[in-house]
């Protein structure tokens, strides 16, 4: 049992302060602000702190070509990422033995600019990594066009709530021992072209499992990749079990080893390379024969080397896990649902509300259903102080002249065109009619549209002609530069939370999960996460009929989508306070007490890493 060095009492990990690499932890606040006045008097006290860093047994091993811990790591994208963050998180404060794998960008995804028509300009990040990540000495190699390439390891720890640790491990082969070339391959996250893709996918899996090796991390009893960018792994697992004199394979042990999440039915997300370019980067590393039996005969498919070589397979979602089965027919996939870190994502007006009314919700999410018996005038409180913080920002960012009082709706998420980020547009006239006659609506839209997505650049340049198109009638403004801080204040600061995908190509998705835990109603396409989650008028509505996979007309989902908001949501929101502020409430009770990561980590924990 760990004492208070100033009191002697019992004390809380939770309430700990660093001094001189040794972690002190305490009984109350005022133990630990008496602390920093006179630490050194404490020093002597050798039992009662934590050492950083502390050894822990790792059995499982994380890989994910993106990790979004925060906004100034910027080694994300979006929604991965994120998602690959929030697990973590979760893992940490579940005492989940976990390590993880993934890239150091040095320049970042890109930094977003956006002109006044909407043309959007990429620019490198500008950031220190070793401000933030902790550089190890270990080096490990890999082999690339036949050079041979060094990597090294930087580690970064997310604590959670317990004390827990869990390392993220960071491969960078920025040094000077390699190649100009080479020193740039983990410059951008997916930057340039499916050579620089493929290498990146070598030091992610080959460079990872040979880096995790290094550091001594030798007890791994699952191997989970994130997506398949990671699923070289396998082959280095397979290598590493076979000595020269033996001829069999050992598949089964590798496979036992090995667990896949595919998070995308949209097959432009699942990685793929010529024979060619295969054999031109990575050599004669493994047996083409083997190679095309696992990964495609005609081009290596890496989520079909995951899904042949992981002993368990899962979608994202229910609807998602149906997708993925027909997608790859044979395999045995179950589904995982999404969640996001309950913690992470509440907005601070929330955070004290829940803690007033449910004790211990940082770390038993599914208590978050006692939502229910919150007073409404105080959930509407709390959610004025987050819309504030919001309508303050986009005023002084982008002078919009946004009001607290208006009905404002969110969309952020990438912009590509499945998302339908500009459907919200298709009759303006009718829009403008509902904001002038019904009630004011304002818009916020944010999102990030891929370099090389030149359609989902063309998205936002239409996005940005309806906001000059409805100019002094219906306000509209699009944030550039969308990253983790920035969702959460859009998360939370809106009314409602739009989301308008062409089914089935919603994997999941998460921003409506992240509204749910600070009570923003959700109105959606029935596709991902959604299906599951929504309660007609009581979490929020759906847009366009029940879900299957025979997707709408697109003019009855346009005409069904304007029908509902000017006939049952924003009336309502106007005029019907308490029936609203009772779907905020059971937002947070259904959705955001199920669809968080403690409940999704629990569920890997229990189908999949310790069975």
């Amino acid at each position: 049992m760990m004492k208070d060095p100033v009191c002697g009492m019992s004390a809380e990990k939770e309430i700990a302060y660093e001094y001189k690499d040794q972690k002190f932890c305490f009984c109350s606040e005022l133990c630990r602000d008496e602390f920093k006045k006179f630490p050194e008097q404490y020093l002597n006290q050798r039992d009662i702190f934590i050492p950083l860093g502390e050894k822990q047994e790792r059995k499982i091993a994380y890989f994910s070509m993106e990790v979004g811990i925060e906004s100034h790591i910027p080694t994300y994208s979006g929604g991965l990422g994120v998602l690959a963050g929030d697990t973590i998180r979760s893992c940490a404060d579940l005492k989940v033995p976990m390590v993880v794998v993934t890239l150091l960008y040095e320049k970042g995804y890109f930094y977003q600019k956006l002109d006044t028509l909407g043309n959007q300009k990429e620019m490198p990040v500008q950031w220190y990594p070793e401000d933030f990540i902790t550089p190890l000495t270990n080096r490990v190699s890999v082999r690339i066009e036949n050079r041979t390439v060094f990597i090294r390891a930087l580690q970064y720890e997310v604590i959670g709530i317990t004390g827990h640790r869990v390392p993220v491990i960071f491969l960078d082969t920025n040094l000077e021992e390699n190649s100009e070339y080479d020193r740039g391959l983990n410059d951008y996250l997916y930057g340039g072209d499916l050579k620089y893709r493929f290498a990146q996918e070598i030091i992610l899996g080959i460079g990872g499992l040979r880096m995790l090796h290094d550091l001594g991390h030798s007890k791994i009893r699952k191997y989970h990749m994130n997506e398949g960018h990671a699923s070289l792994l396998t082959l280095e697992l397979l290598r590493m079990r076979r000595t020269e004199d033996e001829t069999i394979w050992k598949f089964d042990e590798v496979r036992n080893l090995c667990v896949f999440t595919t998070h995308t039915p949209v097959p432009a997300g699942h990685d793929q390379f010529s024979y060619d370019l295969v054999k031109g980067v990575l050599g004669d590393y493994m047996p083409f024969d083997i190679m095309k039996m696992l990964g495609g005969e005609e081009r290596l498919n890496l989520t079909l080397l995951a899904l042949n070589l992981s002993k368990y397979i899962n979608g994202v979602a229910k609807k998602h896990g149906e997708v993925s089965k027909s997608m790859f027919p044979g395999y045995s996939i179950d589904s995982i649902t999404n969640g996001v870190h309950s913690n992470t994502w509440t907005c601070d007006s929330f955070k004290e509300l829940y803690s007033k009314y449910i004790s211990g919700w940082r770390n038993d999410s599914f208590s978050l259903r006692y939502a229910l018996s919150i007073p409404k005038i105080e959930i509407w409180q709390a959610h004025m102080k987050a819309k504030k913080i919001l309508i303050d920002y986009i005023n002084k960012e982008a002078n919009a002249g946004f009001h607290y009082d208006v009905f404002t709706i969110g969309f952020a998420r990438r912009a590509t065109l499945y998302k339908r980020a500009d459907m919200i547009f298709s009759d303006v006239n009718r829009l403008k009619t509902i904001s002038q006659e019904v009630g004011n609506i304002q818009f916020v839209f944010a999102g990030k549209a891929h370099p090389q997505d030149l359609p989902g650049k063309e998205l936002i340049k239409r996005i940005f002609s309806s906001i000059r198109q409805l100019k002094g009638q219906v306000k509209i403004i699009y944030l550039e530069n969308y990253d983790i801080d920035m969702g959460k204040m859009l998360t939370s600061g809106v009314d409602l939370w739009l989301n308008t995908p062409q089914r089935p190509n919603e994997a999941s998705g998460t921003s409506g999960m992240k509204a749910a835990h600070n009570g923003v109603p959700s109105f959606s396409v029935l596709d991902g996460w959604w299906v599951e989650g929504h309660i007609e008028g009581r979490t929020g509505w759906s847009l366009g009929k029940q879900a299957s996979d025979i997707n709408d007309d697109v003019k009855t989902e346009i005409e069904g989508m304007y029908e509902k908001l000017e006939t049952v949501i924003v009336p309502m929101f106007y005029n019907d306070k308490d029936k609203w502020i009772d779907i905020m409430k059971h937002s947070i009770a259904i959705n955001a007490s199920f669809f968080n990561t403690h409940r999704m980590v629990l569920q890997y924990v229990l189908n999949s890493y310790f069975c």
